[in-house]
């Protein structure tokens, strides 16, 4: 059996925490100094993009062997696992989105059972299939309206529940639709087939691509003020063309979730190697093994508190009180993931996962 990646799981925990910043800046509120809503801001569709990109890795990991060594029997038992997997996570992040409309869950059951498709393909094959994914999108814009079925001021999906919206928000203009966003999984896929114990090949990874970020930033920013017009009012269309916003999610936004991805998920192999032994690293390290487990409870644990016993906070409180309270809810995760690996293996969902699916 292969060695487990420490960093994998470091960088699993921070996308988890960034996923949190997010989601409760968003449903809390994020009114406020505008510092902070930047600071804050720095997370938007990346974590969520990294978190994506790293189920990719660890499906790679899983089949690398079995695919490498041609055993059909070893691969068939990898297979049945990822679908079981997929159909779960898909039926779990159904099930509580009534009270979660931005759930990733059921859309990351989706790219599991596409990414299926091509367990076996080339590497070269796996990257150019995301890059494809990320240059249909634009075109499908062009043929269909993104603004379908959304209300923008409440956040609502007023036909998410019929069929023709269900799917419609599923695979085109959902929070995460299936195109174009399994191409994070996809890379991600692509990124773990990759001899991830080289440390020249890690760090190569690293410089690329959070160069490649910067440089999308800075495109991204440039592009806009210089092609804004006062005369025009055109700065909100350009944002939404040109910026780095993960709704809707056109190839600047793409490239740069990916980028991200990439340069974190290096960042974190590298420096957790180096100081494996570090109790923080440690700490991240269990905390990312419990990422299902924590993702839900931020919703139903996290998120619940607040309604049950401040409802007037919903959507009407601060950034500084969204950050502060995703921080804390944080911390509380990674003392939890502590105590909890000291006499478990795995996280009370990723327990439930594996007993229905393995």
């Amino acid at each position: 059996m292969n060695k487990r990646i420490i960093g994998i799981d470091v960088a699993r925990a921070l996308a988890v925490i960034g996923m949190i910043i997010v989601n409760f800046k968003v449903v809390f509120g994020d009114t406020g100094a505008s510092w902070v809503k930047s600071l804050a801001g720095i997370f938007d569709g990346k974590a969520a993009a990294t978190f994506v990109f790293l189920a990719g890795v660890g499906l790679a990991l899983m089949t690398n062997s079995a695919i490498k060594n041609n055993d059909r029997q070893k691969f068939r038992l990898a297979q049945k696992r990822i679908t079981k997997r997929a159909l779960f996570l898909f039926v779990v992040g159904v099930s509580y989105i009534s009270i979660w409309p931005a759930d990733i869950l059921h859309f990351y059951g989706l790219y599991m059972l596409i990414l299926l498709l091509v367990l076996r393909c080339s590497r070269n094959i796996i990257l150019l299939l995301g890059l494809l994914l990320i240059a249909i999108y634009p075109l499908l814009i062009l043929v269909w309206d993104y603004t379908t079925g959304w209300n923008f001021n409440t956040l609502i999906y007023t036909d998410f529940w019929t069929l023709n919206g269900f799917f419609r928000n599923l695979f085109f203009n959902g929070f995460h639709p299936v195109i174009p966003w399994t191409s994070f999984m996809l890379v991600g896929f692509w990124y773990g087939k990759q001899d991830l114990n080289n440390t020249a090949f890690v760090k190569k990874s690293f410089w690329i691509s959070a160069i490649t970020f910067i440089i999308i930033q800075c495109i991204s920013y440039i592009s806009i003020y210089a092609l804004y017009s006062e005369s025009l009012n055109n700065f909100e269309d350009l944002t939404t063309i040109l910026g780095t916003n993960p709704m809707p999610p056109l190839p600047i936004y793409m490239c740069n979730g990916i980028s991200i991805a990439l340069a974190v998920t290096s960042a974190c192999i590298l420096i957790a190697k180096r100081f494996k032994n570090n109790t923080i690293i440690d700490a991240l390290y269990k905390t990312g093994q419990l990422a299902l487990t924590f993702y839900v409870a931020h919703v139903i644990i996290g998120m619940g508190i607040i309604e049950v016993i401040q409802p007037k906070k919903m959507g009407t409180a601060s950034i500084e009180f969204s950050l502060i309270y995703s921080l804390i809810f944080s911390l509380l995760c990674v003392g939890f993931a502590v105590l909890w690996r000291k006499h478990k293996k795995s996280g009370p969902l990723e327990w439930l996962m594996r007993r229905l699916t393995d």
